[in-house]
């Protein structure tokens, strides 16, 4: 089966500043994957390139098998972006608006399909307003509805949910899950990184050009070593446990353990030195930490 998207020692260059390094990536069909990296790691540039906004210095993208450059009208209608800018034609009401972008793919009586967009994202009661008067979030909603008008077997996300509400983005992620349940490719960058280990089956780091990790989130998950232990005590802790030590408040401590076993010997200290323990939580890894840890070391 011929990969949703697949990008292959990708180079791009803005005059001296080498944006990607030789960038490897296969996305498969009906995967929801995420694309993270910290300011400046390329993401957005390999967007561009994907959409045929720039084009690479070297190497190879394809939309299902379609070269994003010598079959460039095939690639894009496969394609939907939702870019990280407010970018909006204030002339027209959200349904013209959609209308518009319809018309663009050269898809026309379209309008059974924007209800369920309007529907679906909250804009029922806005299809009529002029884009203008919209706020900022219902405006991200319509960039959302945009990239969806066509029904483009692969949707990419660039930071959708930047600076929205909270009731935006469960409405989003309800509508894209159903969208890729329903066999849609979803390709996701965020700074949220909690939205991206809810979401994403495969997870792929980039930095300064280049993937330093590319893995299932479980896999990411477990690769960091150790856990967390909150704890909260009936006395001071022992000096002994000092330099397991890494938060304190009050009479809570939380300890970095070298693994989970470890605990056994912290709870015979803390026997030892006559300090009962009156409450205990384990913290698991989450996807903040394996960042941190994987684009540290890269």
């Amino acid at each position: 089966m011929l990969p949703a998207v697949d990008v292959r020692r990708v180079r791009k260059n803005y005059g001296s500043l080498q944006a990607l390094d030789g960038v490897d990536l296969r996305i498969e069909q009906g995967e929801f994957f995420g694309l993270l990296g910290p300011n400046g790691a390329g993401k957005t540039t390999l967007i561009n390139l994907l959409s045929g906004l720039a084009r690479p210095d070297g190497g190879q993208l394809s939309i299902l098998g379609h070269d994003v450059a010598t079959h460039y009208r095939d690639s894009r209608r496969l394609l939907g972006v939702v870019p990280q800018e407010l970018v909006f034609d204030p002339f027209f009401s959200v349904r013209e608006t959609l209308r518009l972008q319809s018309g663009y793919f050269g898809l026309r009586h379209n309008d059974a399909w924007i209800d369920e967009l309007l529907l679906q994202l909250d804009l029922a009661d806005k299809a009529d307003t002029n884009m203008r008067r919209l706020s900022g979030g219902m405006k991200r909603r319509v960039l959302v509805a945009q990239a969806l008008v066509h029904k483009p077997p692969v949707i990419v996300l660039d930071e959708p949910t930047a600076g929205v509400d909270v009731e935006l983005r469960q409405t989003m992620w309800r509508f894209i899950r159903r969208l890729n349940g329903e066999g849609h490719t979803v390709l996701l960058t965020t700074h949220y990184l909690e939205e991206a280990e809810a979401l994403c089956g495969r997870i792929a780091m980039l930095k300064r050009g280049r993937v330093v990790a590319l893995d299932s989130t479980r896999n990411l998950l477990n690769s960091v070593a150790g856990c967390r232990v909150r704890l909260r005590l009936s006395g001071a802790l022992p000096a002994a446990l000092a330099p397991q030590l890494v938060e304190q408040a009050d009479d809570e401590y939380v300890l970095a353990l070298p693994a989970c076993a470890a605990l056994e010997e912290v709870l015979a200290q803390l026997r030892a030195a006559g300090v009962a323990v009156l409450e205990m939580d384990m913290q698991q890894s989450d996807l903040e930490e394996v960042f941190l840890q994987v684009v540290g070391r890269a």
